[in-house]
């Protein structure tokens, strides 16, 4: 149960409200190349146009110095929302100054403006109290539609909210009640999968899920970390060695709540990362000491399909390996497809590269629930708070 006030609990007609929303997207020669968070904040945008409000756009858009820079700019961001949603976005190159105060001025109900990045102030990423107080001014509301920068304590995600009152949009409350909800009452079995690079980034959320899932999968570049608690001499493979003691804590974690910890049997090995890279198929006993693991094996492929296709509620997060080049990518896909065949599942996939997979297999559209969130997502899960959350008002 989300225990924060949403946008449809409150009157928006002929108000000002200022929309925080997660446009962090991947851009190419000015051009946007993955509009998914576009989209996912059209409910929330279209729900405040079709009930008469004044809708002003804020966002952040990669990682400018704290000035503007045209690379980083929302311009191109605005055409896409245009083109989604039908009607015209009106764009002030401004965030909280005197040209975005006009033209917020000149608004009519139901009319669209988006603010330019505001990572071109330095006081968003400070939460500098006067550039919030700058932001709110423009708006009598504040609704808080950015799941995916809910972890970051900015002007825009919290500070504002010491001036508005701010409630939560449609996507951040559904985010976390389907991730929360997740957790707490999974139809079962419940088998998480979880992969990537170091297992120090996912050390919180693998403690949380040992005492909610039946079986945890590990693949990626983190499983060498367990392997080497257990005793496996891994080659050239990914290693965190200050992990090692707490990895041994979590294998015995695992047994004593009694849940499955599947770890890759076989791996696809190489002696370098390249897309022509000369691969073998070993034992995860037999890694060769000039070699690295690059991506779960065949035995490993059809060992974590098995546990996926009996799962009634699947969690994934990470790839099994450097899915990004050919000789890597198989144990990823077959993953991805595992969890979008098994349709009697409830299946939740978060993190930017299992989306990416998703998209790159042509997968996306067979998953119930597909994050936004990648870090806010995994912060959630291991129980911290979130700042951007923490500061709405309470239901």
């Amino acid at each position: 149960m989300f225990k924060k006030k949403t946008v449809k609990g409150v009157d928006v007609r002929g108000r000002r409200v200022l929309v925080r929303v997660d446009f962090n997207v991947p851009l190419s020669e000015g051009s946007v190349t993955d509009d998914t968070r576009v989209r996912a904040a059209l409910p929330t945008i279209r729900y405040l146009v079709d009930h008469g409000a004044r809708v002003i756009i804020a966002s952040h858009l990669g990682r400018p110095s704290g000035e503007p820079d045209p690379r980083f700019s929302l311009r191109p961001v605005r055409r896409v929302l245009q083109r989604l949603i039908g009607r015209n976005v009106v764009f002030v190159d401004d965030i909280a100054g005197s040209d975005a105060r006009e033209a917020v001025e000149r608004m009519v109900d139901g009319e669209i403006l988006m603010l330019e990045n505001v990572r071109f102030d330095p006081g968003e990423k400070a939460n500098d109290p006067g550039f919030a107080a700058k932001l709110a001014s423009l708006a009598d509301i504040y609704v808080d539609d950015a799941f995916g920068a809910a972890h970051r304590a900015h002007a825009s995600t919290v500070g504002v909210a010491d001036h508005l009152p701010a409630y939560a949009g449609l996507l951040l409350a559904r985010e976390v009640e389907t991730l929360s909800g997740m957790l707490l009452d999974p139809e079962r079995p419940f088998v998480a999968i979880l992969g990537g690079s170091k297992v120090s980034d996912k050390f919180g959320v693998i403690d949380r899920l040992l005492e909610s899932v039946d079986t945890l999968i590990i693949g990626g570049g983190m499983c060498f970390t367990l392997l080497v608690a257990k005793g496996v001499d891994v080659g050239k493979s990914l290693v965190e060695d200050e992990w090692v003691e707490p990895a041994k804590e979590m294998l015995a974690k695992a047994a004593d709540n009694d849940v499955d910890l599947l770890l890759p049997v076989d791996f696809i090995v190489a002696e370098e990362i390249t897309e022509d890279a000369d691969t073998s198929i070993v034992g995860r006993e037999e890694i060769p000491a000039d070699m690295m693991g690059l991506d779960i094996g065949p035995t490993t492929v059809e060992l974590f399909k098995g546990a996926i296709s009996s799962a009634r509620t699947v969690f994934w997060n990470g790839p099994m390996g450097v899915f990004e080049l050919t000789p890597f990518e198989t144990g990823t896909r077959a993953v991805a497809s595992a969890v979008a065949r098994n349709s009697r599942a409830v299946s939740v996939v978060g993190g930017g590269d299992s989306v990416g997979a998703l998209k790159k297999f042509g997968l996306e559209e067979r998953i119930t629930f597909v994050s936004t969130g990648g870090g806010a997502s995994m912060k959630l899960l291991e129980g911290s708070v979130l700042p951007g959350i923490e500061a709405l008002l309470d239901a």
